[in-house]
């Protein structure tokens, strides 16, 4: 009988063996793209803060941020670096998600548009005195400080890319595993899906 024979049993150890190795492989693989995203998160995390603290600058050291159209933008990216924090808190609980991942990389992008919005308004000229001497005066300031938070960002925003580089290449080295064939049974069988990259 087929059960008694010593070329089943060998086959069916080297299935076995087989498998618990591309289960653990997978395993591997998808431990890698959530720690990237763990990496990823700590910087937007950083991010995050970086902005809290311009928002709180900016309204002490200039009232227009807090007036008329300034204070427009100031809502504006105050809004975005909400959704910013509400779409990493659920990517975070679920970085494999690609509904989630997705919605943190829109959020990603409202937000690098309102800084841009943001450090606009405020680059326009200030009302100041006639003097020239008065006007440089006044101007220099808020110039200095801008490029000062403008270096910083730029700062983060390099971190920010060599995270989400790491992260999805471990998102491709991962997808790819998941559909090569035979992998792509097991996948199939343990409920493996495809990651999205941000």
């Amino acid at each position: 009988m087929l059960w008694s024979s010593p070329l089943f049993w060998i086959a069916f150890a080297i299935l076995l063996f087989w498998a618990l190795g591309a289960y653990n492989r997978l395993m591997r693989l998808r431990s890698a793209v959530v720690q990237s995203f763990g990496s990823f998160d700590a910087h937007m995390v950083r991010l995050v803060a970086l902005l809290g603290e311009f928002d709180a600058a900016q309204a002490v050291q200039q009232g227009r941020w807090l007036m008329d159209a300034g204070g427009q933008e100031a809502a504006a990216l105050q809004g975005a670096t909400t959704q910013m924090s509400a779409s990493l808190a659920v990517a975070r609980a679920r970085p494999l998600e690609g509904d989630a991942v997705a919605a943190l990389a829109a959020a990603r992008d409202v937000l690098h548009a309102r800084w841009q919005g943001a450090m606009g308004k405020l680059q326009q000229p200030l009302a100041v005195p006639e003097d020239p001497l008065a006007a440089a005066a006044v101007q220099e300031p808020a110039v200095t400080a801008l490029s000062i938070w403008q270096i910083r960002w730029d700062e983060h925003m390099v971190q920010n890319e060599q995270a989400i580089r790491v992260f999805n290449e471990a998102v491709r080295h991962y997808n790819a595993a998941i559909a090569q064939f035979p992998a792509n049974v097991l996948a199939w069988v343990f409920g493996f899906k495809a990651a999205r990259a941000l």
